[in-house]
């Protein structure tokens, strides 16, 4: 795909094999770039002990550390301020990553995603010409309903326009760190899961209610305070580090969750003190095979798990390996040696057959499996190559055709499983590194040496979040309200992304900027236009099936813990601002319009401004037809 975001030098460079040596140079850089451009800013040396840190090697560096004298840490009465402070700077860098500049900025259109929403797969094509027109009206269609002879009613006419616009407000406060925070499929239940191993389970079919002086509505159990009406909290089997994914069945009665060893657990939703089932993935015993990080042989670590559509079985991805469990039969049916590096997400294709699954891993590289075909061979059906740093998350559109799939090369990528690559495209490049191989974990994405693998074959690419600190989720929106027209992402900024397929942002919103459980979450936006102002960093977003609605999952650095916000679509009078300064957006949007259209008529233009100004009204409120006459017909007509 053409790389027209792409904002650096043309250099050209020889696809090599990078060796360990050179994989080691690029992370000590990556460590010691933001070092060397303060001290390049302020006009300050960058050699220490004789050797210029911009050239530094490993030997080098071993050299220097032996060759320095360690002081003493001398205890002084600000010395946990300092501590403090020193934390403080550290989180608040994510909120400045600046690897933007690397990217140049979207605002036009991009084709690939034009095409996209004129397909057909994103749902209805009717309503999204007209909102891109601006001429989507609500109360118009209702009218127009009501006159039909068998009116015909499609969910989405009504509600693809309805983004989540607001910043958010606090309805639950953990202890520990969320690692998965989502919607169940029907949105009836919202469930999380976090760092002290415990499962929780919410009614999202009752209002979470705000707090009142001297009147106790939150919940508080086991580290968790919130005023959401919480079904379930259960205790899960101990693992390594944490559960790092959990997964609800689509019956909504069962629960799986991974914690970062070869055993997945099982367990039912609404049983006070349920039973954990395990899921073993590990091989027989007697087996030969690979020794891991913990030194247990025959066994893995799983970081992510998924029900397949109908429940019965359960996909599994850990360290390099893709496997499928028979919940019926009570066997692992499918172990793949999918990757040459860990496998951070997989998920099914589609939400029918079953039988394609997708696999992402920190070699860069998404593979996709025909379970059919795995019998002949352990190759995959194909390969989907574009990233040039690990692959965080994949999530799947469930039509078997579109995934997507965040990258630590802060670049969201979109896929059709149509447009994948060979296997035998892919052992042509397999010893070529493309990335840096920075640390992911700290605030700083050094400058890319290119900008995509050399292979790419994704539809869409999208950017502006920081996939930084942890393992950032993305996602698909809700088809039965929006098509699945809009993408969206947490960030290790505190922002939450929501993009248009066609590469255009829609909204930003700011966790930073999120309000304490004292508010209502669906009331009017009060006047204060602050929030909070900590350093989070959002992990998980998820999608209301029926509302726009979005919860998020923030981790934070302040007080440690996690917030999760809920973030409403909210109208003109819920958000603070005033007719005037509605209209006032609506002349600049116009104005804006006028100058990307050319074809378009001055003359019709003045004239619709004029007539707009002649009969102003709120958003969403039913406006009667002009008819215009234009002196080219030609021009009469909307371009796109």
């Amino acid at each position: 795909m053409d790389n027209e975001d792409w904002e650096m030098e043309s250099e050209e460079q020889p696809a090599a094999q990078t060796s360990r040596a050179t994989r080691q140079m690029a992370t000590i850089q990556a460590i010691l770039a933001p070092f060397i451009r303060r001290q390049a800013a302020s006009g300050g040396s960058t050699v220490v002990g004789g050797i210029d840190l911009r050239g530094i090697t490993l030997d080098d560096l071993n050299r220097l550390l032996r060759a320095t004298e360690e002081p003493e840490a001398e205890a002084t009465e600000g010395g946990e301020e300092d501590e403090e402070d020193s934390e403080d700077e550290y989180y608040r860098a994510f909120r400045n990553t600046g690897h933007a500049a690397y990217f140049n900025k979207v605002t036009r259109p991009q084709e690939p995603g034009v095409r996209l929403i004129h397909s057909g797969d994103f749902g209805r094509v009717g309503p999204k010409i007209k909102s891109r027109r601006k001429d989507l009206n609500i109360a118009k269609q209702l009218r127009n309903r009501a006159s039909q002879a068998r009116p015909r009613f499609y969910k989405e006419d009504y509600t693809s326009d309805l983004v989540p616009n607001s910043n958010g407000t606090t309805v639950a406060e953990y202890d520990a760190n969320v690692y998965t925070a989502q919607y169940s499929t029907d949105s009836s239940f919202f469930y999380t899961c976090s760092q002290d191993f415990r499962l929780n389970i919410f009614d999202t079919s009752v209002p979470a209610l705000p707090r009142e002086p001297g009147v106790s509505r939150t919940h508080n159990h086991q580290n968790l305070k919130t005023n959401m009406k919480v079904i379930n909290s259960i205790r899960a089997y101990p693992g390594r580090w944490t559960i790092s994914d959990v997964n609800l069945s689509p019956d909504n009665e069962r629960m799986i969750y991974a914690s970062i060893s070869s055993t997945v657990y099982m367990t039912n939703t609404m049983d006070p003190a349920p039973a954990q089932i395990p899921i073993p993935f590990a091989d027989p015993a007697g087996t030969r095979s690979r020794r891991t990080f913990w030194g247990d042989e025959g066994s893995f670590r799983i970081y992510s798990c998924r029900f397949s559509a109908d429940g019965n079985e359960v996909i599994a991805g850990g360290n390099g390996q893709l496997f499928v469990y028979d919940l019926l039969a009570n066997r692992r049916t499918v172990k793949i040696e999918a990757h040459t590096d860990d496998v951070n997400s997989c998920t099914w294709a589609d939400t029918s057959s079953g039988n394609v699954l997708v696999s992402a891993s920190d070699d860069t590289f998404l593979k996709v499996w025909d379970r059919r075909s795995l019998g002949v061979s352990q190759k995959p059906s194909g390969v989907l190559m574009g990233h040039t740093e690990g692959i965080t998350y994949v999530s799947a559109k469930g039509d078997g055709r579109y995934v997507i799939s965040n990258g630590k090369d802060q670049k969201l990528r979109l896929w059709d499983l149509r447009k994948m690559r060979s296997n035998a495209d892919l052992e042509a490049v397999e010893d070529n590194y493309y990335g840096t191989n920075y640390d992911y974990r700290y605030p700083h994405y050094p400058k890319p040496r290119y900008p995509a693998h050399p292979k790419d074959c994704s539809v869409m690419t999208y950017h502006g979040h920081a996939v930084l600190r942890t393992l950032i989720r993305c996602h698909f929106s809700p088809a039965e309200t929006t098509g699945g027209q809009y993408i969206y992402s947490g960030s290790a900024d505190g922002k939450i992304h929501i993009w248009s397929l066609d590469g255009q942002v829609v909204q930003v919103l700011d966790r930073a900027k999120t309000f304490p459980m004292s508010f209502d979450p669906s009331a009017a936006e009060p006047e204060r236009a602050y929030g909070q102002e900590t350093n989070v960093c959002v992990r998980d977003v998820s999608w209301h099936s029926q509302e726009p609605v979005l919860m998020s999952a923030g981790w934070e650095s302040g007080r440690g813990g996690s917030r999760v916000a809920r973030h409403e679509w909210k109208g003109l009078s819920k958000m603070g601002g005033s007719i005037e300064d509605w209209i006032e957006k609506k002349h600049a949007e116009a104005q804006e319009q006028q100058s990307s259209s050319p074809r378009r008529s001055t003359r019709l233009h003045l004239q619709q401004l004029s007539a707009r100004g002649r009969r102003t009204t709120m958003p969403g409120a039913f406006e009667e037809e002009y008819e215009l006459e234009d002196e080219d017909d030609s021009d009469s007509e909307y371009s796109e």
